[in-house]
């Protein structure tokens, strides 16, 4: 070992978000490393970082993220403060984060992934299903909103911008009958209350990369990249090489409606794939299996599947 561990004196400066979510996963990973390598809480430093996605005044807004900008727009701060040295790593949430990294930095350490599926909330009604017709749902994603749109045209939805606790409090308000979560955010924090009900797969497949938590760092910093690696969970970067470049073919963005799950079983890795316009008005989806290896090339494959039968400009 050609460097020191973190101490209480000069601690391992961990930048994130401010969300209790967030906070939340800066808070496994901290204890994850300290477990590792036997150091205390006090060796680490949670450093909050304010991103673009987290102005207050857009947020109250309520104004589409697509109108505000794209994936960058949780990420583009704590890079820079990394980039900068003012922090050492960066705790992310997967399905926030762009296909490429700025020059410098690199993702190579991903957490055991989470549960992947959307959940159901509302105080009154069970189900998507059970909900009746012209039902006010709320959501700030556009693939939710496209795939509630093409299997229920008759509800209206309405945007429902903020954290997991703002979304609740909307939901309590009366803003709308229901809305839409992740499954891995409620238990994470242990929000146990929550009237939820998990979505499969079948019915609503989840956003790239949902449930899994990555952690950035700069490309020149040995000690970050052995102390990642003792907590890389070798089975979740599998998957997400398979749904990321799934969505790096499609150029995906907040602007476009993409799903896509990947699940292993043995030597065989399983990627499914959706395509949506925005206003649910036609999808399409298929799937495709081959050894764990090939994740990559599987996600770009399944990507020009589903290009070719959309046909061009299918997401004007």
């Amino acid at each position: 070992m050609t460097y020191e561990l973190p101490s209480p004196a000069a601690p391992l400066k961990i930048g994130t978000r401010g969300s209790p979510l967030a906070l939340a996963q800066a808070y496994e990973t901290r204890a994850r490393l300290g477990a590792a390598f036997d150091l205390p809480e006090a060796a680490f430093e949670i450093v909050v970082i304010k991103t673009t996605g987290d102005d207050r005044s857009m947020i109250q807004a309520d104004r589409p993220l697509k109108e505000i900008g794209n994936k960058g727009l949780f990420t583009k701060e704590i890079e820079e403060a990394m980039l900068a040295g003012g922090i050492d790593i960066a705790v992310h949430s997967m399905k926030d984060m762009p296909t490429e990294q700025p020059d410098g930095l690199m993702l190579d350490c991903y957490l055991p992934r989470e549960d992947t599926r959307d959940a159901f909330i509302s105080p009154a009604f069970s189900s998507l299903h059970d909900l009746p017709q012209g039902a006010v749902v709320g959501t700030s994603s556009l693939r939710r909103r496209a795939q509630l749109l093409a299997r229920r045209p008759d509800l209206q939805v309405v945007e429902f911008r903020g954290n997991v606790q703002t979304r609740l409090k909307k939901l309590g308000d009366g803003v709308a009958t229901a809305t839409f979560l992740a499954m891995a955010g409620l238990n994470r924090m242990h929000m146990d209350d929550v009237p939820k009900s998990a979505i499969e797969p079948e019915d609503m497949l989840p956003a790239v990369a949902q449930g899994a938590i990555g952690i950035e760092r700069r490309v020149d910093d040995t000690r970050a990249r052995d102390m990642l690696a003792a907590i890389h969970d070798t089975p979740t970067g599998q998957r997400l090489a398979a749904e990321r470049s799934f969505l790096a073919a499609l150029d995906g963005s907040c602007e476009t409606p993409i799903a896509a799950l990947a699940e292993l079983d043995g030597d065989i890795l399983r990627l499914r794939g959706e395509i949506l316009r925005p206003d649910g008005s036609a999808s399409h989806a298929d799937e495709i299996t081959g050894r764990i290896a090939d994740g990559p090339q599987l996600g770009h494959e399944l990507a020009n599947r589903l290009l070719t039968a959309a046909g061009p400009g299918f997401f004007d």
